[in-house]
């Protein structure tokens, strides 16, 4: 039960935030159309520099560019009257600062020259950023994604890499005009892993550096408000990690809130979270002077992410996955169990890309990561619907390398659970569990013994799998394998081998690259079913007719049966003849990353 004066507390703080909101509604800033403004107008900017105190600076405007993009303008216009820039261009971290003339709003501060030796200035006609529509009334419809072959592994340049994928703000249309840098915040990442990921980032339009943010326990701000010229977090990663761009708030008409005057990610829809900002610094330099901020309390979220800027709504929370990451087993003199909290943003490339990003950021934190490591991922992804897909694998090497793999595997099945062509697939949490270990736990197949080559259907064989770990000692593993009951004189081929010799196996027989799902029960079958790097794997293989048809084989069909599914009029895609079919298929763990395959024909006696 609360305290009295908690409550108390707890109510005039609701009713501050509810006296701002409306005081805000009440008090929204005139606007000023682009056919009046004119060359040689003079006015006022408004920006942070420092702390949280809204500055001004002035503004004169030197003319229009119109048409820099198809119906679009730029207002172009010299800033001063501030210490902060006298120093060259415009300073990143300005994006959304808003101008005014004769009290009214123009626009914002959004466009500037790298290695500019004046602060000149593109501004986004605020009718433009008025026009960015609001929240989508429900959630967006399922969307086709590329239909790819599964891979069991993505990297963040295979997601940035993809096709139709432009992540960041395009050019203003108007040579030499681009969008203002973005300060990226990387609260939590350390220095190597912050370089490491400048290089992903500044090519789509920001300055990641490192930073702070707000501590996982005071997520909501005390005041609930923004105010035009404040400084803004749009925040895509809270908790232990962050992961905010920095701009400035353009607008404000009651819980609207329009900011940076460009995109950021030109996603469109979206669900940011929508935070206040403090500005440490400004860092002076040649190409883009920059400020250095620090995200604060959660406001509210983005709701859209337009050519034009950001529209954004107080009080509105943020659409979020919980990401709950426990590592295991530390190096001696470390803690036994670190556990992390996180939460990402909720979109289809945005949340494989950073779960991506933070999964390799807290792994590579490991002072080991580079020498030889064994990691094992025990890992669930829920999804709202109650469904589920499990995750196991082990990685062993060097140079980072096992960091990667484990990575991949959880960033491919993210992606192609949020990029599914067929239903909105809700994430409710994903949940992590990684033993490290020192040293590599790796093995290679030497042979494979069978106590006879030749048996009658249903005879027991007994397979010995003898193979050899990185150290040199031998393992053998036996395994009592049942004859399939084929006719007297056939014979069939067992497969002996590691995950990776399995598709290989499997492309030859298939002629495809990897299964493309046609169905989202489907893929969560596939996507549970991965192969694993720790397993022994057995398959056999008689030379009996069959098809492959839709991302799965049809073994041993009857002559009937294969005439249906081939016939123009009911196959809806056309199946592959395969020459021979699986008739059964098993694996056993060992504590191994296992390599190597073995192929070995078996007769049925006569």
């Amino acid at each position: 039960m609360s305290r009295p004066g908690t409550t108390r507390r707890r109510t005039a703080r609701l009713l501050a935030g509810l006296i701002g909101v409306a005081a805000a509604a009440a008090a929204s800033t005139a606007i000023m159309p682009l056919d009046q403004v004119k060359p040689g107008m003079k006015g006022k900017g408004r920006s942070v520099f420092t702390g949280t105190a809204v500055e001004e600076f002035e503004v004169e405007i030197l003319g229009i560019l119109r048409n820099t993009n198809p119906k679009r303008d730029i207002i172009i216009a010299r800033l001063s009257g501030h210490p902060a820039l006298t120093g060259g261009g415009i300073i990143s971290g300005m994006s959304g600062s808003p101008v005014y003339i004769d009290g009214k709003i123009i626009g914002a501060v959004a466009y500037g020259f790298a290695f500019s030796k004046e602060p000149i200035a593109g501004i986004t006609p605020i009718g433009e950023m008025l026009a960015i529509p609001g929240p989508a009334a429900g959630p967006p419809a399922p969307t086709k994604a590329p239909s790819l072959p599964l891979a069991s592994r993505m990297s963040a340049e295979d997601l940035l890499a993809g096709p139709g994928v432009r992540l960041g703000p395009a050019a203003a249309g108007a040579a030499g005009w681009m969008p203002l840098k973005v300060p990226l915040i990387l609260g939590g990442f350390g220095p190597a892993q912050a370089e490491r990921l400048r290089s992903q980032w500044e090519p789509l339009g920001f300055l990641p550096q490192l930073g702070g943010g707000q501590a996982p326990d005071k997520l909501l701000a005390a005041d609930m408000t923004l105010r035009e010229g404040e400084a803004v977090a749009l925040q895509l990663v809270t908790g232990d990690l962050d992961v905010s761009a920095v701009g400035t708030v353009t607008y404000v008409d009651g819980d609207s809130v329009l900011a940076f005057g460009h995109p950021l990610y030109n996603l469109g829809g979206a669900g940011y979270g929508m935070a206040k900002a403090r500005v440490i610094t400004i860092i002076p330099a040649l190409d883009t002077p920059t400020k250095v901020a620090a995200a604060g309390g959660l406001v509210g979220s983005f709701v859209q992410d337009r050519t034009a800027g950001a529209r954004g709504l107080l009080g509105r929370p943020p659409k979020l996955v919980p990401v709950n990451i426990n590592l295991l087993g530390g190096a001696p003199g470390e803690p036994a169990l670190r556990e992390f909290k996180l939460n990402i943003v909720t979109d289809k490339l945005l949340t494989p890309l950073l779960l991506n990003m933070c999964l390799s950021s807290l792994l590579g934190a490991e002072q080991r990561a580079l020498s030889d490591l064994t990691l094992e991922l025990q890992g669930d992804i829920f999804l709202q619907d109650g469904k589920s897909v499990h995750l196991e694998e082990m990685a062993s090497a060097g140079m980072g390398a096992a960091v990667t793999d484990i990575s991949g595997l959880v960033t491919a099945v993210t992606y192609y659970l949020t990029n599914n062509e067929w239903a909105e697939v809700g994430i409710h949490r994903i949940d992590l569990n990684i033993r490290a270990a020192e040293g590599l736990r790796t093995a290679r197949l030497e042979r494979v013994w069978l106590d006879k080559y030749e048996a009658a259907p249903g005879e027991t064989i007994l397979i010995r799998v003898f193979y050899r770990g990185y150290r040199g000692e031998t393992k053998v593993e036996e395994i009592p394998f049942q004859t399939p009951r084929l006719p007297a004189g056939s014979e069939f081929r067992l497969i002996v081998g590691d995950a990776a010799s399995m598709a290989q196996v499997e492309s030859g027989m298939y002629r495809a690259q990897g299964l493309t799902p046609r169905s989202l029960p489907q893929l969560l079958r596939l996507l549970g079913a991965l192969r694993k790097s720790h397993r022994i794997y057995f398959k056999v293989l008689t030379g009996k007719p069959g098809l492959f048809l839709r991302g799965e084989e049809m073994p041993n069909l009857p002559p009937g049966m294969k005439a249906m599914f081939t016939s123009p009029r009911s196959a809806a895609s056309a199946p592959t003849e395969l020459s021979l079919s699986t008739l059964t298929e098993y694996q056993i763990p060992i504590p191994f990353v296992f390599s190597g395959s073995a192929s070995v024909p078996v007769r049925i006696r006569k």
